[in-house]
């Protein structure tokens, strides 16, 4: 089936691009700026979350190495067997040199003295591991913890580092119970993770300590976000104002093409505006304008002139037949006129279709439809008026009614009878002509809506006429705004079971 021609100023099909695709120009540069601006934090915010997490891995590993190697006394007595001169008195391990400076210290509890550190923070001694089943390793920092003890010489049969909330520690929880109230209206609220790192010693015992885990996630991605915010609220409004600033004449230029498109005969001339580019556009297009303008005002003038100067002499002719004596030849001679005149009439049609002179009125085109179905039944020919709405709409009476007339002969020429159905669908009345004729060769569709294009390639009146009234009843209905197809009716079986015209016109 051939595609129904493009009407102007409507909308591409809906399934010709995504649904949340927008159709503007702006709408889609701006949708295109968000994705890639989308894409272009995504990464930024990968990245930049990646080497949060390996300073946090390193503040973890310090914090909890400066702990296991004697930054704090355990709570058990008693030498480390697996590292060396553990046994020294207390005074000479707290003379130790202090952790380098590049280590960040421990995480200090917010609103906690340093001299009040709770005991859990200390290094605890346990016959088991403190890590709990199902607790998820820090794999990252077991290797490197692992490391740094094999670096200072300890001896560590396992080493683990695990993450759980406080209150799911009985250290961290006891503490914080003793210590809640000093612990509210705190300016740094106290971190809602805390990391237990250990070793296993060679005597079986594990050595671990516990620090709070650096927070700030939530913050990295608030202030992400606010980044991001920001950024759009900017970007988008510098954009929208320079696409505002070309959008614009390209808008007009659109309407007025569309204009030109239904009409031909727009008064005055664009004016340009916009960037150089656009005003070039604008230039150019006003050139071309008045070159089409130019031009059809030449073929209507010279269609006129070929019009008058042909039916002048055929008027001639048709006095000078009546002399001729033979009936026969007389009449074939005067038919032959009558069909020159008809195809001059409808070269003229044509040529006038798309600068018509009469304007639009207000219509019930549903009467209009009856009125020309009654006119082929007074003739006697096979026409039925089906299933008709009401349907009141602007256009011309005449040029409509021609167009009708014109679809109505053809089904009558081709397919015997002609049945006239006039329904609303959707925003458009439907016009449906159908005969019962052979139907047309599906590759041949679309090349009968063009001039002078016939089935039967013969000019003979009888057959058929000049192949201009399917081309005029087109050129009627685009005037109109609407469309006009051409499709064959089946059968349940899938045989042709003749041809329906179907003419749409848009409802205002």
């Amino acid at each position: 089936m051939a595609q129904p021609p493009t009407v102007p100023g409507a909308s591409p099909p809906a399934g010709s691009r995504p649904r949340f695709w927008p159709r503007s120009l702006q709408g889609q540069i701006l949708l295109a700026i968000a994705l890639a601006l989308l894409v272009a934090q995504g990464l930024s915010a990968a990245l930049i979350w990646r080497a949060q997490h390996e300073r946090r891995e390193a503040a973890l590993v310090s914090s909890a190495a400066f702990r296991l190697l004697g930054g704090d006394k355990p709570d058990g007595d008693g030498p480390n067997p697996d590292r060396p001169n553990s046994d020294r008195p207390d005074s000479d391990r707290d003379a130790q040199p202090a952790p380098a400076a590049d280590a960040p210290p421990p995480p200090p509890h917010a609103g906690v003295r340093d001299d009040d550190r709770p005991r859990f923070m200390r290094v605890q001694i346990e016959p088991v591991s403190p890590a709990q089943p199902g607790e998820r390793h820090l794999s990252g920092v077991e290797a490197a913890l692992a490391q740094v003890l094999a670096d200072q010489g300890v001896r560590a049969g396992a080493v683990v580092v695990v993450e759980r909330a406080p209150l799911a520690d009985r250290f961290a929880r006891a503490w914080i119970a003793r210590h809640h109230r000093r612990l509210v209206g705190v300016d740094h609220p106290m971190p809602d993770r805390v990391v237990i790192a250990g070793y296993q010693r060679t005597d079986g015992q594990w050595v671990s300590a516990r620090v709070f885990a650096p927070g700030g996630e939530r913050q990295f991605f608030r202030s992400l976000l606010l980044q991001t915010l920001l950024l759009y609220a900017v970007l988008f409004g510098a954009v929208a104002l320079i696409l505002r600033h070309i959008a614009r004449p390209l808008a007009a230029l659109t309407v007025r093409v569309e204009q030109f498109a239904r009409a031909r005969n727009a008064d005055g001339q664009l004016e340009p505006t916009g960037p150089d580019d656009i005003r070039r556009l604008i230039t150019a297009h006003n050139a071309m304008e008045g070159r089409i303008a130019a031009l059809l005002d030449e073929k209507d003038v010279m269609l006129g002139a070929i019009g008058h100067d042909l039916k002048t002499p055929l008027a001639a002719l048709r006095v000078r037949i009546e002399a001729v004596d033979d009936d026969a030849e007389r009449g074939k001679m005067a038919a032959g006129i009558e069909d020159i005149n008809r195809s001059l009439d409808d070269i003229l049609s044509l040529a006038r279709v798309g600068r018509p002179s009469d304007p639009l009125e207000t219509t019930e085109l549903s009467a209009l439809v009856g009125a020309v179905v009654e006119e082929f039944e007074d003739m006697g020919e096979d026409v039925t008026l089906g299933d008709t709405q009401r349907i009141v709409l602007p256009l011309r009476a005449t040029w409509l009614r021609r167009a009708m007339r014109n679809l109505v002969s053809n089904a009558l020429r081709y397919g015997q009878r002609a049945r006239v159905t006039l329904q609303r669908e959707g925003k458009a009345a439907v016009l449906r002509i159908e005969d019962d004729g052979p139907g047309i060769p599906e590759a041949d569709v679309a090349r009968m809506l063009e001039p002078f294009t016939r089935m039967e390639p013969s000019r003979n009146s009888v057959t058929g006429g000049s192949g201009l009234g399917l081309t005029l009843a087109r050129a009627i209905a685009e005037q109109h705004g609407g469309s006009l197809q051409l499709a064959n009716r089946r059968n349940a079986d899938g045989s042709v079971a003749g041809l329906v015209a179907t003419l749409r016109l848009p409802l205002n």
